[in-house]
């Protein structure tokens, strides 16, 4: 599991650009933390297997498995004796959600007219500055989406030039500036899929999408694990139509980035340190 924490201010996150480059400990205050916490596959607390069947209520056949309110992991045999609609997989489970603040929920789950709980009623998490939502993960289409009127339009402004001498006048006007080239890159590169909010790459050695030349890094750039002195990995970045998700336009200070680019440890090393942290980059765009 990785948790993102971040400053909600864009003030502190562009003071924090002057600072991502130095040395992690000599610089522990930053606007941007990942933090890295796992188990192996065997342990006390969750069964090596899930569960057999279909999750939750969207099911077409099968054996419908609800699961744990609290971990979302296994099977959610045991209600909340007050609200009779939470499920865990355990009292434990049941004593940290309570603590963590489902007993304020109680009082704002959407109810019938009669006062019973109506099933399905959406979950609420005080304390949470953002909304919660549920990813789903798609493959990226290997080619852009753009229209041919929009190509159209292009060759119209450049009158009776060819296609190709066009194209090299294009590139030549953003041949003195590599962030601008790099920007239209990978804004053409996210436009394939306008909703993708965050990217992640299961092959080793994968590259991130830089939204800016400015900053990007190579190999040699990558700091080593804090932990262990092995190599950190490119293992995912989150992509600015997430803001869209959090409504900061609303903020009296709004937050805006390009890319949030994530390394971990490669090894995934293990230890006495529950929660590892692990090295971030953030990108403006040009």
């Amino acid at each position: 599991m990785f948790f993102v924490f971040m400053c909600p201010s864009m003030s502190c996150l562009q003071l924090d650009q002057h600072e991502q480059g130095k040395d992690r400990a000599a610089n522990p205050r930053r606007s941007v933390k990942v933090f890295r916490c796992q188990l192996p596959k065997d342990n006390e607390f969750y069964a090596a297997e899930e569960p057999k069947g279909c999750v939750g209520s969207q099911c077409s056949g099968g054996v419908h498995i609800w699961l744990c309110d609290w971990c979302a992991t296994w099977k959610g045999e045991n209600f909340c004796s007050h609200c009779g609609n939470t499920r865990y997989c355990s009292r434990k489970h049941q004593e940290l959600h309570w603590r963590a603040g489902h007993e304020n929920d109680l009082c704002r789950i959407p109810s019938s007219p009669d006062g019973s709980i109506l099933p399905g009623a959406g979950k609420v998490f005080p304390g949470h500055r953002w909304p919660e939502y549920l990813v789903v993960g798609e493959t990226e289409p290997s080619s852009s989406t753009s229209s041919g009127d929009d190509k159209s339009e292009l060759m119209g402004v450049q009158g009776q030039v060819e296609p190709d001498v066009m194209m090299q006048a294009f590139m030549d006007h953003f041949e003195a500036d590599e962030d601008n080239t790099c920007w239209a890159s990978f804004r053409d590169r996210t436009e394939r899929k306008g909703s993708q909010v965050l990217r992640y790459h299961r092959k080793e050695g994968a590259e991130p999408l830089w939204a800016v030349s400015s900053g990007s890094l190579s190999e040699a750039d990558i700091p080593s694990c804090i932990y262990c002195n092995g190599p950190l990995g490119f293992e995912f970045q989150i992509m600015p139509q997430l803001l869209y998700y959090f409504h900061v336009e609303k903020e009296p200070d709004p937050l805006d980035w390009a890319t949030i680019i994530v390394y971990t440890c490669r090894d995934s090393c293990d230890g006495s340190v529950s929660y590892k942290e692990e090295f971030v980059r953030v990108q403006f765009s040009p």
